[in-house]
């Protein structure tokens, strides 16, 4: 394997080398032509219903809905990103640069949260928190109270709330990010900086946390992302927010188009947020000029400082991951019977079925799309990839109001053909059947696919589709036979990724799933929206345990570079 991957290659796919372009290679050049048009088609089409009149639709929800929910919509922003802002840099920074008790063990476990999705964090907070929840009984029992006019306690349903349970599951986001800047980060700078007096504060101030500043742009961008695409915690906590409105207002007001109006001012929020975030980034560009690696300068903290430390790290796990699961399995383990419940088992069925079929489709697509960027490396095919990742940022109930309309009226195109010529209605063949569903996954999560295979497929050196060419391989036969066997660690961890993705989403799978149809999302909502915990535990640890997969293994990769890294800088060092 290491002689035919070029590890010094750059994350993008290789560049293969320029040759005339066959028959086949613009074959899948228009294949990567048509994925990016299906992913604008959400976007097109929820521009054209907006656009339409809708009387005074438009109007009431400037007076009454949007000014409130917009700006809900940007206090929830700003406090879920301080926190995650606070949190996840404070952490990177420990357990890079300070050597403390547990500190090997916190490098990996900070990023456990990731397998929490924000509804069930919040699902099981309000249990926790509740005046019937564990917390306020045992404040009762032990200082006497018998009422909630006895004392105080914060209100758990209020913006704050969701802000204080959201900014804990998210702040992985900044971790991951901020912790690879820093371990990244010039030896030499940073020895420098010690040398002319600077202390840990300062040195962080004023080096470390300048250096790293795209890294947490990043990082606070994807959590900020996630934020505005949840819909169930909000719900949970009575916050309505922008992504709350577009649901109320298609489902409980019945105006689609009110909807589409509310999902475009949504998106102009999320693309400005995108420009802020390039914007941001325009000019902070550091490289590392060394060929050695210095060992990181590290402070030891022992005594109160190391206690510290150590429970500054704890605190995230226990709020974002360690609690809720304690409470999910004592719940879940009340109710074992119901694992052979119909209901259950129907719900983890139609999970599996969406979730797989999704994933397959997003591989394969990212596959398409990577490889028509290797095969012809031009501005077309690079705008391709470009529009294929934009949906990642388009939150789940927008593609829903977007995917809805022309897949509605190819059903209905097609109903009335049947009906014409052959005497018989064929229902709602896309909407009715998880079509839909499986299409709003795929434009949703291709970015996480698509990154993968295409950060495998750029370590498979260009010399190897020289060689194929050489000996007569076409585009097709290069593709199966050497690429994909030799990435193929990568296509099963995209699968992955992309699987567990589509199983946690979801305000696309509640506004597009046919009549009757569950998944252990939305039986996870369903019974919270009930206030119906103990129904709703079991299908919530499955999910959970399920997500866990992928975030240990991103811990494992995690933990495993962080020791390449000290072992390398160590290396060099001694030379």
């Amino acid at each position: 394997m290491t002689d035919v991957l070029d590890h010094g290659a750059a994350p993008r796919a290789a560049r293969a080398p320029k040759t005339s372009a066959t028959a086949a290679d613009r074959l899948w050049v228009t294949a990567g032509i048509v994925v990016a048009a299906l992913t604008l088609l959400p976007i097109l089409s929820l521009v054209v219903l907006a656009a339409q009149p809708t009387g005074n639709v438009w109007s009431h929800l400037i007076d009454t809905v949007l000014p409130r929910s917009l700006w809900t919509t940007v206090l929830l922003m700003a406090g879920v990103g301080a926190i995650t802002l606070v949190v996840g840099v404070g952490t990177a920074w420990l357990v890079t640069m300070c050597r403390f008790p547990g500190r090997a063990f916190f490098d990996w476990a900070l990023l456990i949260p990731l397998a929490v999705p924000t509804y069930i964090i919040a699902y099981t907070y309000v249990e926790i928190l509740d005046y019937t929840g564990p917390v306020q009984s045992a404040i009762r029992a032990v200082f006497g109270f018998h009422t909630a006019r006895d004392y105080w306690f914060p209100e758990v349903r209020s913006l704050p709330g969701a802000i204080f349970v959201m900014g804990f599951v998210l702040y992985p986001y900044v971790y991951l990010t901020t912790r690879a800047s820093f371990l990244l980060q010039s030896a030499c700078a940073l020895d420098v900086s010690r040398t002319l007096g600077a202390g840990p504060v300062r040195l962080f101030l004023r080096v470390a946390l300048p250096l790293a500043r795209p890294a947490i742009v990043v990082g606070v961008s994807l959590a900020l992302m996630e934020c505005l695409n949840d819909i169930g915690a909000v719900t949970f906590f009575g916050v309505h927010t922008m992504t709350f409105s577009v649901y109320d207002t298609w489902i409980n007001r019945s105006s689609l188009a009110g909807a589409a109006q509310l999902a475009c001012a949504m998106l102009a929020l999320v693309f400005a947020l995108l420009w802020i975030e390039r914007h941001a980034r325009r000019r902070q560009r550091f490289h590392i000029t060394s060929s050695r690696y210095l060992a990181l300068p590290s402070y030891a903290l022992g005594g109160v400082r190391g206690l510290a430390a150590t429970l500054a790290c704890a605190v995230p796990i226990l709020i974002g991951f360690v609690f809720p699961a304690a409470l999910l399995a004592d719940y879940a383990s009340r109710r074992l019977e119901d694992l052979a419940s119909p209901q259950l088992l129907a719900a983890v069925g139609n999970t599996l079925t969406l979730s797989i079929s999704a994933a397959l489709l997003t591989v394969v697509i990212g596959i398409v799309l990577t490889f028509a960027q290797r095969v012809r490396t031009n501005a077309l095919t690079r705008l391709c990839g470009r529009i294929a990742s934009i949906g990642y940022a388009i939150p789940g109930t927008v593609l829903a109001v977007g995917i809805l309309i022309p897949l509605a009226q190819f059903d209905n195109f097609i109903d009335g053909v049947a009906r014409s010529t052959f005497g018989f209605s064929t229902g709602l063949l896309l909407v009715g059947s998880g079509t839909a569903l499986v299409y709003a996954y795929m434009v949703r999560f291709l970015a996480v696919a698509y990154g993968q295979v295409e950060g495998g497929l750029g370590k498979v050196t260009p010399h190897l589709d020289m060689a194929a060419r050489t000996l007569g391989r076409s585009s097709g036969k290069l593709l199966f036979e050497i690429h994909l066997p030799l990435i193929r660690p990568v296509l099963m961890t995209a699968l992955l990724l992309a699987f567990v993705d589509c199983m946690k989403e979801l305000p696309a799978t509640i506004l597009l799933r046919p009549f009757n149809f569950e998944t252990l999302a939305t039986t996870v909502y369903n019974a919270a929206s009930r206030e119906a915990f103990g129904e709703g535990a079991l299908p919530a640890l499955l999910i959970v345990l399920v997500g866990l997969v992928p975030a240990i293994m991103l811990a494992r990769t995690s933990a495993r570079t962080f020791r390449d890294r000290s072992s390398t800088r160590k290396t060099g060092q001694g030379r």
